[in-house]
């Protein structure tokens, strides 16, 4: 079996072809290596990038650099596919308000790309999306305690409207690409769905402020730097381990029951950025020192999924948040290196 993972050198891509190398498939890593979201981390450097490639690589992945939005070169490089994971993204609400061409042709055309492919060579796709499709209205239905927003009832189905509040040029390029989905499922009859994604994090993730928190909270204080929150800190996700939320991908295949699904920690793995940042200090045995200012337009306060739909087709949570963050910060420690800082 060949599967072709879109992204396959980003953070999520890499633990998905990791998992389906495990369990004897072949791998193509599709990727661009842009470097847009890296540089401004203040560590995207040469060897960050090149980190992923490297690595997948050496577990004998056919890495492939390619761009989702070049539809005849992507089509080539799928022959003898038997699934597409797409995971390429402009994921940063940061950058969609600052360059909304460079979003809407790599979300909404890149993903258009990669559902052509699918139909042309009968194979079923599982889109990467995310939980801000729904938009920051649920900040208007929240409570807090003093570490973290609450929410009565705490999670979050697929049933809660979308696009709504404040919507960015990302929530547009998100929500755009999921209707395609669903259009390519109903006029072509392909076996597809749309992933939506809450807070990834884990090993190989070089997280900052536009994207990846977890881990840009975790790397910044190994390396003894302040960590700058938006807003009151109290902002909350179910946190999801990157080998956990890979497993959704493979077991879709296994069972693939068209739909959109929410795929994250639920309540077990809820945590807020503050209680994040007492838990890293745990586990580094040392307070990290925060910076707050002021909140950004269009930010989610707080969302934990409920995965009962997920749960249909085997996906099923199994790192909670002390455990991961551990092998995370474990990871940076061992891989000091590769990022441009000096503690």
């Amino acid at each position: 079996m060949r599967v072709l993972v879109t992204g396959g050198c980003g953070f999520l891509g890499s633990h998905v072809c990791e998992l389906f190398l495990k369990n004897g498939w072949e791998v193509v890593s599709y990727d661009s290596m842009t470097k847009y979201e890296l540089k401004r981390t203040g560590y995207g450097t040469d060897a960050t990038r090149e980190y992923n490639w490297d690595y997948l690589k050496s577990q004998g992945a056919i890495m492939v650099k390619g761009d989702i939005r070049n539809l005849e070169h992507l089509l080539d490089r799928t022959e003898g596919c038997d699934y597409i994971v797409h995971t390429a993204a402009q994921p940063a609400m940061t950058i969609s308000w600052e360059d909304p061409e460079l979003d809407f042709t790599t979300n909404v055309y890149g993903t258009f790309n990669v559902l052509e492919v699918a139909r042309k060579r009968k194979i079923p796709v599982v889109n990467t999306s995310s939980i801000h499709v729904y938009g920051n209205h649920i900040n208007h239905t929240l409570s807090e305690s003093a570490t973290s927003y609450n929410r009565n009832p705490p999670e979050i189905s697929e049933n809660e409207k979308t696009m709504e509040g404040t919507i960015s040029p990302l929530h547009a390029s998100k929500m755009s690409a999921e209707h395609y989905v669903r259009t390519y499922v109903d006029m072509y009859g392909i076996k597809a769905a749309t992933f939506r994604f809450t807070g990834i994090y884990g090993e190989r993730q070089f997280g900052g402020e536009d994207h990846g928190w977890v881990a840009n909270f975790a790397i910044r204080s190994v390396f003894g730097l302040p960590l700058k929150i938006f807003g009151t800190g109290k902002q909350a996700r179910d946190i999801l381990y990157a080998g956990d939320g890979a497993q959704s991908y493979f077991q879709f295949f296994k069972n693939p029951i068209p739909g959109v699904y929410n795929i994250g920690g639920g309540m077990d793995n809820k945590i807020s950025l503050l209680e994040c940042i007492t838990l890293i200090g745990e586990i580094l045995g040392k307070k990290p020192e925060i910076i707050f200012e002021e909140e950004r337009p269009g930010d989610m306060r707080y969302f934990v999924c409920d995965v009962t739909n997920a749960k249909r087709f085997g996906f099923v949570p199994k790192v909670k948040p002390r455990e991961g963050v551990e092998k995370l910060i474990r990871w940076i420690e061992n891989t000091k290196e590769v990022f441009n800082l000096k503690a």
